[in-house]
């Protein structure tokens, strides 16, 4: 499993246009295939930062979804909508795969 971790610069004062692009998005990866892990939006703290998780079961997946997501006119939709409300300032893209079973200190041998 692949995990895509996206960081946004947002413009503040456009939170809810932003909002309403993270919705779509948790969307349209579902639609393509992948696992939306929610968007974490401002709360306490900077204003300005949101950020999304979502997975794919490899890299080759998330490549695929990359061709599919190019040519979807939803997916084009949304992008579009972004810039027309110019609601995020800037975005990164990190990869990073999940460790999601914990063990005890003497399995581990510690």
């Amino acid at each position: 499993m692949i995990t895509c971790t996206v960081h946004y610069t947002i413009d503040p004062d456009k939170l809810a246009e932003f909002e309403v692009y993270a919705k779509v998005w948790i969307h349209l990866v579902t639609k393509l295939g992948g696992t939306h892990h929610g968007y974490f939006m401002p709360h306490e703290g900077a204003n300005d930062r949101a950020s999304c998780h979502f997975s794919f079961a490899s890299l080759a997946a998330y490549e695929d979804y990359r061709t599919r997501m190019n040519a979807d006119p939803e997916c084009q939709r949304a992008y579009a909508f972004a810039r027309e409300t110019k609601c995020i300032r800037r975005y990164d893209r990190t990869f990073e795969r999940p460790l999601l079973t914990g063990a005890s200190p003497q399995e581990l041998g510690l």
